[in-house]
């Protein structure tokens, strides 16, 4: 569900100061004219459970392509496109009576070297006892020895000679190596497929779901000092950051994210530091590649300096207020804005709390003249 934008509100004593604004009616200096009449607002703090946002990208936690090991004709597609499977399903079955068959003759080898070291013992054995008597040289029995140890040989190279044909069977049945759902389907029964002949598709996991997106340093360093001061780390499983995800079309999904890593480097290029978050997405509505508007809210709530939105102003020099001052005299005053909630925007610089900010009759002023304010929304 959405998120709240507002923790709660408190409005400085401060603005109670717009009463003390004189409401004559003021006469405009040398004209004999009275001074035109403007609604004023006060540069109130509120207390604002502040969120960043940001564009971020759908990644799967596991995806991956499925490519045949060995070569060979498909003799079986037992997948659709876009199908779900499940882990250790059948996808692909290319034909194995090749494999099969060098299967069988490395068992074949394996007997044989057997039987060659069963002989080699045999001569070893005898000519072991013949040198004890003396009856034949020395170098008989290394002989027999080595003949041994050739044999011994063979056997460790023809069982090795079985794992590997064991293997290149077992790779004739390609199986879901996890949980997912497949993409397009590349190949159809017949084909001729091996290592170097491409994807035969895709199988990515649905649940759970990365988003990942980027963040300012200044941005990061104010994310770790909240956590620190909650005895928590900014990827802490049991203490996380609310992170919520609007889909394309606007859609907020119900679920809430956590953050759950971090780059060890700041991008030198763009200033930022490559972060994660991860959502069950028990509903699939999160897909791959696809891009999304991340916001990361704050865990508690932040004094912020506002003013409505109508009072503010642009130019080529940047964006201004018109400030009336205790004596009903308009002020021209540049400030520097922050984010925008609900009708107020924040101010960071250029104003102080309980000053009166013009937002109706902007058109009727200019900076320096004399002005009737009247409180906005009191009529009077």
């Amino acid at each position: 569900m959405p998120f709240p934008r507002f923790a709660g509100l408190r409005i400085s004593v401060l603005s109670l100061a717009l009463l003390a604004v004189p409401v004559a009616q003021a006469q405009d200096a040398g004209s004999g004219q009275p001074a035109p009449k403007v609604s004023i607002a006060a540069a109130v703090t509120e207390e604002i459970l502040d969120d960043i946002a940001f564009i971020g990208r759908v990644e799967a936690v596991d995806k991956v392509e499925l490519v045949a090991r060995v070569t060979g004709f498909i003799r079986e597609v037992n997948v659709a496109n876009g199908a779900t499977v499940s882990e250790g399903d059948v996808l692909f079955h290319i034909e194995p009576e090749q494999y099969e068959a060098t299967l069988a003759a490395r068992q074949a080898d394996l007997a044989q070297a057997k039987a060659n070291l069963a002989l080699a013992q045999v001569e070893f054995d005898r000519k072991s006892q013949l040198v004890a008597k003396e009856a034949v040289a020395q170098s008989e029995l290394d002989v027999a020895r080595a003949n041994r140890q050739v044999a011994e040989a063979q056997i460790a190279a023809a069982e090795a000679a079985i794992k590997q044909a064991e293997l290149d069977v077992g790779y004739t049945r390609i199986v879901a190596p996890f949980d997912g759902a497949i993409g397009r389907t590349e190949r159809s029964v017949g084909d001729l497929v091996g290592p170097t002949t491409g994807t035969l598709a895709t199988l990515v996991r649905l649940q759970p779901m990365y988003v990942t997106f980027s963040i300012s340093e200044r941005q990061m360093i104010s994310l770790q000092q909240q956590a620190q001061a909650n005895d928590a780390t900014v990827e802490d499983e049991n203490s996380p950051y609310p992170v919520y995800v609007t889909l394309p079309g606007g859609m907020v999904l119900d679920e809430v994210g956590r953050l759950a890593f971090r780059d060890n480097r700041v991008n030198p290029s763009t200033g930022t530091i490559a972060v994660r978050a991860i959502f069950d997405n028990a509903e699939n509505l999160l897909v791959d590649g696809s891009f999304v508007n991340v916001s990361i809210t704050a865990q508690e709530p932040t004094p912020f300096l506002t003013v409505p939105q109508a009072a503010v102003q642009r130019d080529q020099r940047g964006e201004f207020v018109l400030v009336v001052s205790n004596q009903q005299i308009v002020e021209q005053r540049y400030i520097e804005t922050g984010a925008t909630h609900g009708v107020s925007i924040v101010v960071t610089r250029g104003l102080q709390e309980g000053e009166a900010v013009i937002v109706e009759g902007l058109q009727r002023v200019r900076p320096g003249v004399p002005v009737d304010p009247v409180l906005a929304g009191t009529g009077e």
